[in-house]
């Protein structure tokens, strides 16, 4: 399974390494992928998801606040 947020959409992206002496090896950035569960209101029950660790960060402001998901 691939290393994607359902709700954000991050996915691995590719880059370089840079050395001290700027030679370059190319590298690969991972989202922070956690399995969480977050509450569904309309049916009431706890959904098992795979998302970024920045997105349950977001999500965790947005229901302090009271704002919908």
């Amino acid at each position: 399974m691939a290393r994607k947020c359902i709700k954000t959409g991050t996915k691995t992206s590719s880059g370089q390494t840079r050395s001290k002496s700027l030679r370059s090896t190319k590298r690969t950035f991972r989202p922070n992928i956690q399995k969480t569960r977050i509450f569904d209101p309309e049916t009431g029950e706890y959904k098992k998801v795979k998302v970024a660790a920045s997105f349950i960060r977001t999500l965790a402001k947005r229901l302090q606040q009271g704002k919908k998901v």
